[in-house]
Parts: structure tokens; sequence; C-alpha cells
């Protein structure tokens, strides 16, 4: 049995078309859209530069709409990152970092741990900042400038 795609993501949503409209209007990639009765309805799209996919779609996840917390982004650079989004209409908020100076200041519930502005020291992987998707979904981009070693 082959392994499953860990590159993609299922994105949870209450309106196909909405979602359709706000993940074109950020520039991503079609890759899939496909339905097979009024009831199903999966799409397929990647961010440009991406090896990664997000998958969307009706009866696709028993999740409820705009469940999905901490969907990741990685960018090599947060600001222009923030600015390419808040040009498409998207609110993205300030950039933070974990307040202990970890590297962890992305991955909690709510603002709990976090420190406003860049890391300190511009580590990479320290650094995040957040939005919402038209479903409500919220996405966290994180700024990897220099890979840990051993990370792809």
């Amino acid at each position: 049995m082959p392994a499953p795609d860990c590159r993609r993501i299922v994105e949870v949503l209450a309106d196909h078309d909405r979602a359709r409209d706000f993940s074109t209007g950020l520039g991503w990639r079609v890759d899939a859209d496909v339905s097979t009765d009024d009831r199903y309805r999966l799409m397929q799209v990647t961010p440009p530069g991406s090896p990664a996919s997000v998958v969307f779609g009706t009866q696709v996840t028993a999740a409820p709409p705009g469940s999905a917390d901490g969907l990741i982004l990685v960018v090599d650079d947060i600001d222009t990152a923030r600015e390419a989004l808040t040009s498409r209409g998207v609110e993205v908020g300030e950039p933070f970092h974990d307040e202990g100076g970890g590297l962890a200041g992305g991955f909690r519930i709510g603002d709990a741990g976090r420190a406003p502005g860049h890391d300190p020291e511009r580590r990479s992987y320290a650094t995040y900042a957040s939005f919402h998707d038209s479903e409500g979904n919220r996405w966290i981009l994180q700024e990897i400038t220099e890979r840990l070693p051993g990370r792809v």
C-alpha cells in the first residue's frame, strides 16, 4: 500500500465557490475541481512555488466548516508574505514570536505564549503571523530562512 501524500492539507469550508474565489484571489493554482453529485465537491489548489497542495470541498471531511486551526504556510520573508496577502485584501495579523524564546510560538491555541514582533534574533522558524480564510479557518505564516540540519 502506498504511503499517504503528506503534502496535502484538507481545508474545511462552508461555501465551495467562496473558498475557490478566496484561494484563486491569492494567486493559487487550481489543480482539480471535481463534483460527483449535488452533495460532493472537491477542489485542490497549490500556492505559487509550493510543493504542497490544499484540498477542500463538501463531503471531504466530517470536521465542521471553519474548524481548521493552525494550517501552516512556510515563507522565506514574513513581511513580504504579509504585504502580498494584505494587497489582495486579506487581514493578516502582526508578526509574533514565542515569548519564552523557543521556536513554537505559532503552535499554540489562540494567542497564548505569543510576544509581539519578529523573533529578536531573527532566527529561522521563530517568527509567525496569522490570518483567517473566507471560511474561518486559521492559517499561520512561519518564516523559514534557513533549514535546520536534517530538515528537507
